[in-house]
């Protein structure tokens, strides 16, 4: 397997290009994926966005990405703020910005720059005041100690590289009570070494994916409490169209990821 930091240089530039609308998602066919043309509002509802979602974002900060709807399940308050791990275009957070209302806030943190860039200008084409996007990494993440209420993710954790160090940081962020609200793909089995071993399964987030027994362990050795990891109705449909014909369906899932800080 190639070294840290290639896998992560090459998980960047293909979310750069995603950004760039050079291919079409992470499953493109330079992925090794389906390389049809994707229709992202069936792919966005298929994930379990509604309608209203379309509207409360704007159109360019859909790109169809994702394995989930971290939003709904979030339960948003008005006044809390939220954070989002791997913040792409910045649909998910123009979302939850409209749930928490002028009196709450929204940070999206993304490792990509040509990410943020596409985020902070739909941002301020639409004139939010109450959302923000700052450069980094989810396992160090720019954001101070004990300021967050809930942190939202939408197919990201499964990237990392150091996912025990993500939730540790995760953790650290999150005031006491807070709560961990993600979307994310999950192995359900013991994964082909030629899925780990492949640089883009790994961007397609499929090669990165850990088991649900392993997630449990990392969340709880971090602090977390109320662990619960379900598994989507709907997966299966979800994750087939990433990789046909392989059986892919059969090794990882999409999955609803929370947790609290209970102090």
């Amino acid at each position: 397997m190639a070294d840290k930091e290639k896998i992560r240089g090459h998980i960047r530039g293909q979310y750069a290009k995603v950004a760039r609308r050079e291919v079409k998602s992470c499953c493109s066919s330079e992925c090794g994926c389906n390389g049809t043309a994707t229709d992202i509002s069936a792919v966005s509802k298929k994930l379990g966005y509604s309608q209203q979602d379309f509207y409360d974002a704007p159109y360019e900060s859909n790109m169809g990405l994702g394995c989930g709807n971290p939003v709904a399940i979030a339960s948003l308050k008005a006044g809390e703020t939220v954070l989002d791990l791997g913040s792409g275009g910045g649909f998910d957070c123009f979302i939850a910005r409209k749930r928490v209302g002028d009196a709450g806030y929204v940070i999206g943190v993304d490792m990509t720059p040509d990410m943020i860039t596409l985020a902070r200008k739909n941002a301020e084409k639409s004139g939010y005041k109450n959302v923000e996007f700052r450069l980094g990494e989810i396992e160090h993440l720019p954001v101070a100690d004990n300021s967050v209420d809930v942190i939202i993710s939408n197919c990201v954790v499964n990237l990392s590289l150091d996912k025990e160090q993500v939730f540790k940081d995760a953790y650290r962020v999150l005031k006491t009570g807070g709560r961990l609200s993600i979307s994310d793909v999950v192995a359900v089995a013991d994964l082909p070494e030629k899925f780990k071993q492949d640089l883009y399964a790994i961007s397609a987030c499929i090669g990165g994916a850990e088991h649900i027994d392993k997630i449990k362990e990392m969340l709880c050795a971090a602090g977390f409490k109320d662990i619960k990891v379900t598994l989507k109705n709907n997966s299966k449909d979800i994750v087939a169209d990433w990789a046909p014909n392989t059986k892919i369906e059969d090794f990882v899932a999409s999955a609803t990821i929370e947790a609290r800080k209970t102090g």
